[in-house]
C-alpha cells in the first residue's frame, strides 16, 4: 500500500496526513507512476487553505508536479508505456489527481518525458515554472530582443524561470525582491538589475533603469496595492500579467495610469496554455529546446523527504526559498 498525502480539513501544514492507501489502477486515458520527486507550488498551499481556484473535495489529495516512472497504463493510452520516465504538467484537478505520495495517477495528456540529462528532482521542477512564464512572456507577451521586463517575487521558481526566458530572448530582466539578502542571488541567476523594494522606491528606480521609458512587460504574482506601482512603472502600451494573489489585501484598479498609457492589465493562469493543444505543443517544444541548449536550467533551493511534507509547506510559507522546493520519495 503506497503512502499518499491527503488532508481531511482546511487548515495549516499540520492538516497534511501521510496515509497508507490501496494501490489504485489507472482508468481510460490515464497512467500510473511510481513517484520519485515532487515539486511544491503555491497553488498547493492555497488549496490546503481553501483559497484556490478549485474547492477541495475532502478528504483531498493535492500536488501538481511529480517526476517518476510509469508502472501502469490505462485503456487507450498509446504514446506512453510502462518504464517511461515522465514528469507531470499541471493540467488537472488536484483534488482528483493530486500527486503527493509514493504513487500517482494522472491523465496521460499530463505526463511528459523529460531529458535524460535531468535528475528526477530537476524533472519535478520543469512544467509549472517554465510553462507559466512561457505562456505570459512568449505566447501572449510577444517577448522580443531588447524588451524590458519587470519580474516581481523573482526568487520564486516561476520568477527565476521568467529571468531565464527573458535572457534567452535577448531582453532585459529587472527583478524585484523585498530584502537585500536575495539581491546577489538574483544577479547570479541572470537578472540584469535587482530592485530591493524594502530599501528602494520601485517606481523611481524602475523608471531610472529604463531612462524614463518604463517597462514593456510586467510579470507579477503579488497584486494587491502593488498593482498601482506596477502601472506607474509600465511603458505606454505595456502589458501587466497578474498570475497570482500573494498580497493579503484587495487589488485596486489603477484607472488613470491605465487610461493615460493604454495599459493592458491581464489576469493569467497556466491553464490557458495547457488546456489549448496548440499552445501546449508550442510550450513543450520551447521548453525542451531551452533545456537542451542550457538556456533553461531548473534552480533547486532545498529538498525534503516525503515524511516531512508538512515542514516543506512551512518552509515555502516562510518565503526563504531561492528557487524550487522539492520533496523526495
Amino acid at each position: 500500500m503506497p503512502k499518499i498525502v491527503r488532508f481531511h480539513q482546511i487548515g495549516g501544514p499540520e492538516v497534511l496526513n501521510l496515509e497508507d492507501l490501496p494501490l489504485a489502477e489507472p482508468g481510460k486515458g490515464e497512467i500510473r507512476m511510481k513517484v520519485e520527486a515532487i515539486g511544491l507550488n503555491r497553488a498547493e498551499i492555497m488549496l490546503r487553505k481553501g483559497q484556490y481556484l478549485e474547492t477541495p473535495q475532502l478528504p483531498s489529495r493535492l500536488g501538481y508536479e511529480a517526476a517518476g516512472v510509469i508502472d501502469a497504463v490505462g485503456q487507450g493510452v498509446t504514446d506512453l508505456r510502462v518504464g517511461d520516465r515522465v514528469s507531470t504538467i499541471p493540467s488537472f484537478s488536484m483534488s482528483q489527481y493530486g500527486v503527493y505520495g509514493e504513487s500517482a495517477i494522472v491523465p496521460a495528456s499530463a505526463a511528459a518525458k523529460y531529458p535524460d540529462t535531468l535528475s528526477p528532482i530537476e524533472g519535478a521542477a520543469i512544467w509549472m515554472q517554465y510553462m507559466t512564464a512561457f505562456g505570459a512572456l512568449i505566447e501572449y507577451g510577444g517577448l522580443k530582443k531588447d524588451d524590458t521586463v519587470l519580474i516581481t517575487a523573482a526568487s520564486s521558481s516561476v520568477g527565476l524561470a521568467a529571468i531565464q526566458i527573458v535572457k534567452a530572448a535577448g531582453g532585459v530582466a529587472i527583478a524585484t525582491t523585498r530584502g537585500a539578502d536575495k539581491k546577489a542571488f538574483l544577479l547570479e541567476a541572470g537578472a540584469d538589475h535587482v530592485i530591493v523594494t524594502d530599501e528602494e522606491d520601485l517606481v523611481e528606480r524602475g523608471m531610472a533603469l529604463t531612462s524614463g521609458k518604463g517597462v514593456r512587460l510586467v510579470f507579477d504574482p503579488v497584486a494587491g496595492p502593488l498593482l498601482e506601482q506596477l502601472a506607474a512603472v509600465t511603458a505606454p502600451g505595456g502589458i501587466i500579467f497578474e498570475y497570482g494573489a500573494l498580497a493579503p489585501h484587495p487589488t485596486p484598479y489603477p484607472l488613470f495610469p491605465a487610461l493615460a498609457k493604454g495599459l493592458t492589465i491581464r489576469g493569467y493562469t497556466l491553464f490557458e496554455i495547457v488546456k489549448n493543444p496548440e499552445m501546449l505543443k508550442r510550450g513543450k517544444e520551447y521548453i525542451y529546446q531551452g533545456l537542451e541548449s542550457g538556456a533553461l536550467k531548473p534552480i533547486i533551493d532545498r529538498t525534503f523527504p516525503l515524511t516531512e511534507i508538512a515542514e516543506a509547506h512551512r518552509y515555502m510559507v516562510s518565503n526563504q526559498q531561492k528557487g524550487k522546493i522539492v520533496v523526495t520519495v
